[in-house]
């Protein structure tokens, strides 16, 4: 059943950088649609049979013409159009609103009613309030940073399919700490460092010359064989267990090289062996 994912909350809760993730994951995305416009933008993209299977929505008070509460309405007119429609709500403190707001000085969208900062948090938590009620998923972002977020919907979104055991490969630098969370740690400071070839140090794991640089390196061919023989091994016997994913994390001294390319080629090894739900991370990066 193709997925609608509306993304709403307060302003400074992290909608942007959820919506930016879902682009990540391959959702069709759009932002700021008018409340009533969504079963005829669901009925714009049925034509010709071109429906995406994956679309997110945000759907906020910047829009100052709709009607909030009417949204379980319209959501409820995209279900009976034969599409799951989640609602995903993003939520924080008073204080980190504040917070935010001061350090990146943008205005609050109420600001043009002449409200304070304050004044304009306290008014959308008024307005948002029936769509807070409504929701599927209520993410309090007040202690994440932005890479927590994106984790968070990678996990949430792009793993929960009802798959048995999904898996997430990650990436990280050693110098910022090993992820907390990480079910396998691998440490990639042993293999050849791209960062020391003046023409690929700007780039990423993700790029096309430093995967064929790190490619032809026999030493990590070895460490991909060795890797992926235990993996292939013990992976397979976590299925019986309670948990919904599993984290193989690789981190190298900057997380920006070798940890991504490993991370990116085991995900694809993964997928070759048939594993169904497998996404990636990269901590450094994202």
């Amino acid at each position: 059943m193709p997925t609608v994912v509306i993304v709403s909350g307060l302003s400074g809760s992290g909608k942007s950088v959820a919506l930016k993730t879902f682009e990540d994951l391959d959702y069709y995305c759009v932002d700021n649609l008018p409340v009533e416009l969504l079963p005829s933008f669901v009925r714009s993209l049925m034509r010709d049979n071109a429906l995406p299977q994956k679309i997110a929505v945000g759907i906020d008070v910047r829009n100052r013409h709709s009607d909030l509460s009417k949204l379980a309405q319209w959501r409820a007119a995209v279900t009976e159009l034969g599409l799951q429609a989640t609602l995903l709500f993003f939520d924080a403190s008073d204080e980190a609103l504040l917070r935010r707001y001061s350090d990146t000085r943008r205005k609050h969208p109420l600001a043009h009613f002449g409200l304070s900062l304050p004044e304009s948090i306290s008014r959308e938590r008024q307005i948002t309030a029936p769509l807070r009620g409504e929701a599927d998923v209520i993410v309090d972002t007040t202690a994440l940073n932005v890479h927590q977020l994106r984790r968070r919907i990678i996990a949430e979104f792009a793993l929960n399919s009802g798959a048995s055991l999904s898996l997430l490969f990650e990436s990280f630098a050693y110098k910022r700490g090993v992820p907390a969370d990480a079910d396998f740690v691998f440490d990639a400071r042993v293999l050849p460092n791209p960062h020391w070839n003046p023409q690929l140090r700007p780039l990423s794991g993700r790029d096309l010359e430093v995967r064929g640089f790190l490619d032809t390196q026999p030493e990590v061919n070895e460490y991909v064989g060795q890797v992926s023989q235990f993996l292939d091994t013990w992976l397979p016997r976590l299925r019986g267990e309670t948990r919904s994913y599993v984290t193989i994390a690789f981190g190298c001294t900057g997380g920006k090289h070798r940890s991504v390319y490993l991370a990116e080629r085991l995900a694809r090894h993964a997928r070759d062996q048939g594993w169904e739900e497998v996404a990636t991370f990269h901590r450094e990066l994202d």
